[in-house]
């Protein structure tokens, strides 16, 4: 394992370098503020985590910090010696911000190109029950993955180990849906873009998967959720081989590195009077 990570640090990283508000708002300094102790150290572990090799991406939501904020922290981080060997990238989508690890990033999106490797659920507001995605919709979000992949292999090819940082967006690309597949999850949910967020999944039984493991480079006390999605249990029978082959890969993948131990998979179902995406 590489060298422990002093708390400290990764505090005042956070505290000082992701304020809400960010730029726009240096004025009303009343408005801004930090993360918290416990979340500040939830967060390095979810970038160690994909520093590590143990997910694609993951979608900053702890504040409305933007781009330029969570580069400069990256970049505080790198030079702390948090992010080994990896190539992490600060991708802006919209409103929203993902941490990329390009090297992890670009052979998961060739694979599910070729292979088909996440399923793409289509719970459309109109369907009375969830099913899966036609081939004419599996091959619109194919060429919209296609067209992020072309994006960021450009990155990828410049070489360099310092985190950098750039936008891509269309207006025809449904984000709940590409997240999915960013955050690499073994499915995902699809339904027409632009027209409605409602879907089907109003009580409809949903088995909820949950991934933790510990970030023993930080402490051994700090347990972290790398992944968190669901799928309707009507659906999960035709798609437990599949999220079993995700999962054994997600142990090797654990395997092969050393900062985090006690990998687990937990499942629930769960019922929700109206389900937000």
């Amino acid at each position: 394992m590489a060298s422990p990570l002093p708390r400290g640090g990764l505090l005042a990283a956070a505290q000082h370098l992701l304020r809400a508000g960010g730029e726009k708002k240096k004025k009303k300094k009343k408005t801004t503020r930090g993360l918290s102790g416990p979340s500040a150290l939830q967060l390095a572990g979810e970038v160690c985590a994909v520093a590590a090799g143990l997910k694609p991406a993951f979608l900053y939501d702890y504040n409305s910090a933007g781009c330029p904020q969570v580069l400069s922290y990256l970049q505080q981080l790198q030079t702390a010696s948090a992010l080994g060997r990896s190539r992490l990238h600060v991708l802006g989508m919209a409103d929203h911000v993902l941490i990329v690890n390009l090297d992890l990033m670009v052979p998961w999106l060739e694979a599910l190109l070729l292979d088909s490797k996440v399923s793409f659920m289509d719970v459309s507001a109109a369907r009375t029950s969830p099913g899966f995605c036609g081939t004419p919709e599996v091959d619109s979000i194919k060429e919209h993955v296609s067209e992020i992949l072309d994006h960021l292999k450009a990155l990828a090819a410049d070489g360099s180990w310092v985190p950098s940082s750039s936008t891509v967006f269309s207006a025809d690309w449904n984000l709940c849906t590409l997240f999915g597949v960013l955050l690499g999850y073994p499915a995902a949910y699809s339904f027409p873009a632009g027209e409605s967020f409602d879907n089907c999944l109003a009580l409809a039984p949903l088995r909820v998967f949950t991934v933790r493991a510990t970030c023993c480079r930080i402490s051994d006390g700090l347990r972290v959720r790398l992944y968190s999605f669901s799928v309707p249990e009507n659906l999960y029978s035709l798609m437990k081989t599949s999220i079993d082959e995700w999962w054994e890969a997600l142990q090797d993948a654990s395997r092969s590195q050393n900062d985090f131990s006690d990998l687990c998979l937990t499942t629930e179902i769960i019922t929700l009077e109206a389900v937000a995406l």
